[in-house]
């Protein structure tokens, strides 16, 4: 079955068309036909596309809305010219959008159909950032393909769903979660849910034999602790903003902040929140960049000492994340590094398990050296006793297996 999977952003739209089905899924035989990105959508926008594993080529082109950059999407695979194996958008049987909040409403991934499109309206108020423009690339969808095409929700918040109160629940007065559901939710499931399959089939393990720690580790970043299968915590809380040292995201302060610094600075709550979202974590602190790899080099080749404070920040709370689900999960097998960050950069994957041998995590560097580049594999030490290991995510490819399987008449797992 030829799925197209959806990330929509504001002014963006993330692709791919994968092929797959149940012999596909259990011999990892998925194929991947195309894949990209457009951007600034609105005007002039950036088109970055590519078909199976060629190198992507980028235009210009004049894109008005989301439909518009669907339809294109649609056109170019079916073009001979590109390489893809589709001729008409007939030939695409289903859609899978990638969905950030699904609240307590959505526990799985589900059909789409009015009810779901109502639910996900309704939960706009606790994810406005996110859920409108996952229902315009659901809008968009349906309207270049039509009705008769099915469309399948993959929510972030899913997998957490199994988190239970005691994990869940903030401290304040709990009519609060009574009334408007504030409660951690937890983001990036996904890629946890993929990463821990994919550690089960890697090592040959069932859920039931499994505790891990899986930090999806980028520009969001997020850790998750998992037992038999199941996320029973995670960083991320009522928003994507809390947790982690992130890119632009501050993770975890002191609530009182925010009062303080918008008085002294006369800023609203809204402009608190842009400076929260957008101008803190690796960027606020080293008054530099977000970008991990551009912060390692600047501490590399110059020395800087804010460059540096960003990155053991940065690793410092990863760190203490890890001693608290050891913890909570009353020990683990092993800790997975996922994420641009995680799969990529050996030296921060090397700070963060510095310091922690009392807890049997200990690094190989050679071995961690050349885990880059979408590599697989361990880098624990040899008698260690927690194993470490850089799973690439693929969000992606689980949200084509769900569509499949729902479209299909299946429940959804991992």
């Amino acid at each position: 079955m030829k799925i197209l999977v959806l990330n929509v952003g504001s002014s963006s739209l993330k692709f791919q068309l994968i092929d797959t089905d149940q012999s596909a899924i259990e011999g990892n035989r998925d194929r991947r036909l195309a894949s990209g990105q457009i951007e600034r959508i609105g005007g002039e926008a950036i088109l970055t596309l590519g078909a199976g594993t060629a190198t992507p080529s980028r235009t210009t082109a004049q894109i008005r809305s989301h439909a518009d950059a669907v339809e294109r999407v649609i056109k170019w695979m079916a073009d001979s010219a590109s390489g893809v194996e589709i001729s008409a958008a007939s030939d695409i049987e289903a859609v899978g959008h990638r969905v950030v909040h699904g609240g307590e409403k959505f526990t799985r991934s589900t059909l789409i159909d009015a009810a779901v499109r109502s639910n996900l309206e309704q939960l706009i108020d606790i994810a406005p950032l996110h859920n409108p423009h996952n229902l315009t690339g659901i809008a968009a969808a349906r309207e270049v393909l039509g009705e008769k095409v099915p469309q399948v929700a993959v929510f972030d918040t899913a997998f957490h769903q199994t988190i239970s109160e005691t994990a869940h629940l903030y401290a304040i007065p709990y009519q609060l979660y009574r009334r408007y559901k504030v409660r951690r939710y937890g983001f990036h499931g996904t890629s946890h849910r993929y990463v821990a399959y994919r550690y089960r089939q890697l090592t040959g393990k069932t859920p039931e034999q499994t505790r891990i720690i899986t930090l999806h580790l980028g520009n969001g970043a997020s850790a998750c602790a998992i037992v038999h299968g199941h996320s029973v915590d995670t960083s991320m809380g009522f928003t994507p903003l809390e947790g982690l040292v992130m890119g632009t995201r501050s993770g975890d302060i002191d609530p009182a902040i925010i009062d303080y610094v918008g008085a002294k600075e006369g800023l609203t709550s809204r402009e608190m929140d842009v400076m929260l979202n957008k101008q803190s974590g690796l960027l606020g602190l080293s008054g530099l960049t977000a970008d991990m790899r551009e912060l390692l080099a600047e501490d590399a080749e110059n020395g800087d000492r804010r460059a540096r404070l960003a990155i053991d920040v940065f690793c410092y709370r990863v760190r203490k994340y890890i001693g608290a689900y050891l913890a909570a999960m009353n020990g683990a097998d092993a800790i997975v590094f996922a994420g641009g960050i995680g799969e990529n950069s050996p030296a921060v994957r090397e700070r963060i398990c510095a310091g922690m041998d009392w807890l049997g995590i200990q690094t190989d560097a050679g071995r961690n050296a050349t885990l880059t580049g979408g590599a697989e594999g361990r880098f624990d030490r040899d008698g260690g006793r927690v194993e470490l290991w850089t799973i690439p995510t693929d969000e992606e490819l689980l949200i084509a297996r769900d569509t499949w399987r729902i479209v299909s008449g299946q429940a959804p797992h991992a």
